[in-house]
């Protein structure tokens, strides 16, 4: 076909009886298909572009809402204001529990305590702050509960003359006996305290104890305080640790002025020695 033939086509609008023509080369008639293919291939990529654009917008919109619920979840994290002021209020009331807790021992005679391990593995360490100091809180309060009631320190001067165990025989020379307890020098009238929180379940004379004051604690123990010139207290009465009981004489089987000094667990005499000092 010549270069220079040319086609017409001719468009009729029959509601308007009339029509309209239209000349082209032959050749783009001959290359229609190839137009066609060409503009389908432009439709195609660009298609292809916009679902790439769709999926990627998506995929940002997806992390976007990702970060935005991980920012919001470490903001219900961050403690607010009040809950710091709180958290702030159990950090000073564990300090003024510790400075009781030093002052107490001081009063005991105590000559040390070590609370290392106060708010160790037992805490679960993913807790919130107020969940973390209420435990240590709570530990605390524990702890200075045990103390109250667990004999510790010296009934009186921390001047030891027999130890606990079995010792010389001092009424009869050549054998050996079981001292029960540990005993303490004084002159008669030096006051006697008591070692722990408790109740006295027995406060007069008990064989060859003399005068003696036995006070009952928890955790099933019990301290002995005997060759007493006097009691101070009464059966029934509850005391404190640091509460004078008595004062120191030669009543009973005894050699001298001196403080017999007792810690029993489950009614068996235990080494005092134990409970003198925590360290």
């Amino acid at each position: 076909m010549s270069t220079n033939t040319k086609c017409t086509i001719v468009v009729i609008d029959p509601g308007k009886s009339r029509s309209r023509s239209l000349t082209i080369a032959s050749k783009h008639v001959d290359n229609l298909k190839y137009y066609f293919f060409v503009t389908l291939t432009l439709v195609g990529a660009m298609a292809l572009g916009l679902t790439i654009l769709y999926n990627t917008t998506q995929e940002q919109r997806e992390e976007r809402h990702r970060l935005t619920s991980q920012i919001t979840d470490l903001q219900r994290k961050i403690p607010k204001p009040t809950d710091t002021l709180t958290a702030q209020d159990y950090v000073k009331r564990i300090d003024a529990k510790l400075l009781s807790i030093s002052e107490y021992l001081k009063k005991r005679g105590v000559k040390g305590f070590v609370h290392d391990a106060i708010g160790g593995d037992y805490i679960e360490p993913k807790l919130g702050p107020l969940e973390y100091y209420s435990l240590y809180d709570q530990h605390l309060e524990r702890i200075f509960e045990g103390l109250m009631y667990t004999p510790t320190g010296f009934p009186a001067k921390p001047e030891l003359t027999s130890a606990y165990g079995y010792r010389a025989n001092p009424f009869h020379s050549g054998t050996s006996e079981f001292h029960s307890g540990i005993d303490f020098r004084g002159k008669k009238g030096d006051l006697v305290r008591s070692t722990a929180n408790g109740k006295v379940v027995h406060a007069g004379s008990h064989g060859g104890y003399g005068i003696c004051v036995q006070i009952k604690h928890k955790n099933g123990y019990e301290t002995w305080y005997a060759h007493l010139s006097k009691c101070l207290v009464r059966t029934g009465d509850n005391v404190e640790a640091g509460q004078i009981v008595g004062e120191i004489g030669s009543t009973g089987r005894s050699t001298g002025s001196h403080l017999h000094y007792e810690v029993r667990k489950d009614n068996r005499p235990i080494n005092p020695i134990e409970f003198l000092n925590i360290d």
